[in-house]
């Protein structure tokens, strides 16, 4: 298989600057079988040509449980194509994640799906999990831990997780989703659809469509969530809030120096 210049560049550009690949690398991709992470396999499996060192790159796709059949017989050709190892890893997710009625499960199954990829990549002696995430998710992130956690944060292109040794990457950082449904006819691949039920009905989605509507007004704000994103961008927040004991120093000390203020001054005290 062969992908266009620009993709290896993008690649190539969000490995380097976030050092997300290391001589000797046992990287497993998080293979869900849709357009991202098909994408995020190929364009690794084809990296392995460019980079001046040598890694391994094997895929894990985690079976949900789902009660409608997945055909996953075009998954294993395309990662057969590809000369990548793959396992599939059949798990009750769909049962434990839905069974609460009336909350929406995503981010509960998101939770255990990310639990059993790193467990099988500690077990399984890969040091490196390679997740399909690109620009978009960041930014769609970003927003939304501002609107529904009140908190400006994002997934980062490299995290290292303590409790299994793992460590996190995401080369497709660099990637606009509109680029990588447009570089979908190189793989010679059709993703696969998800059975979810609450896919393309997610608060995801929303913040996606939102975003959207935005950028029909005004082009300039996607790229300005993405530089909001640096840690180099101009910051003015409000301080810190204060706690109820912090609150009644400040008053009794104000208090305490205007009663004395209006003494000095010969001020009649109307405040109290």
């Amino acid at each position: 298989m062969k992908l266009p210049k620009w993709v290896i560049r993008r690649l190539c550009r969000a490995i380097v600057e976030f050092k997300l690949l290391e001589p000797g690398d046992r990287v497993l991709v998080g293979l869900s079988g849709g357009k991202d992470s098909s994408f995020l396999l190929a364009g690794l499996k084809v990296l392995q040509k460019h980079t001046p060192f040598p890694f391994t790159v094997a895929a894990l796709h985690v079976d949900q449980g789902f009660p409608e059949m997945v055909d996953l017989l075009p998954l294993k050709k395309f990662c057969a194509e590809l000369e990548v190892p793959l396992t599939i890893l059949p798990t009750s997710i769909y049962q434990v994640a839905f069974s609460e009625t009336g909350e929406n499960p995503c981010a509960r199954c998101a939770y255990f799906r990310r639990g059993f990829v790193n467990n099988f990549a500690r077990e399984h002696k890969y040091n490196k999990v390679a997740l399909a995430h690109h620009l978009d998710d960041a930014v769609e992130t970003f927003l939304m831990s501002q609107l529904y956690a009140g908190q400006l944060k994002t997934f980062q292109p490299k995290s290292y997780l303590s409790r299994t040794g793992v460590t996190i990457i995401r080369p497709l950082v660099y990637f606009r989703e509109k680029e990588i449904i447009e570089a979908l006819h190189l793989l010679q691949y059709e993703p696969i659809n998800t059975p979810c039920p609450y896919a393309g009905h997610s608060m995801r989605a929303e913040i996606k469509a939102l975003i959207q509507q935005l950028e029909q007004k005004n082009s300039r704000i996607f790229a300005n969530l993405v530089a909001a994103m640096r840690g180099s961008a101009e910051q003015n927040f409000w301080p810190t809030p204060l706690n109820k004991s912090e609150f009644k120093t400040l008053m009794s000390k104000f208090w305490h120096g205007e009663q004395k203020r209006r003494k000095d001054n010969d001020i009649p005290d109307t405040c109290s």
